[in-house]
């Protein structure tokens, strides 16, 4: 899911509300894949450089933190 969030993001060149706050629920759940972190890596990139807009402020910093453990769901 976190994968597909991101892909939308990219692909519409903006990161919603609800994506950003379906992001944090599933980075709390600490149900995640390897490739997810990769992807979320990529996304925190993108809305740091512009690439990206958020829709949930103006600035460009994501208040997440990439996490490092994780577990297969």
């Amino acid at each position: 899911m976190i994968r597909t969030l991101v892909e939308s993001a990219f692909q519409t060149g903006y990161l919603s509300v609800e994506s950003e706050g379906l992001l944090h629920q599933m980075l709390a759940t600490k149900c995640y894949q390897p490739e997810d972190l990769s992807a979320l890596a990529a996304l925190y990139d993108a809305v740091r450089t512009g690439q990206i807009k958020r829709e949930a402020s103006s600035s460009n910093v994501l208040l997440m933190e990439l996490p490092t453990p994780y577990k297969s769901c």
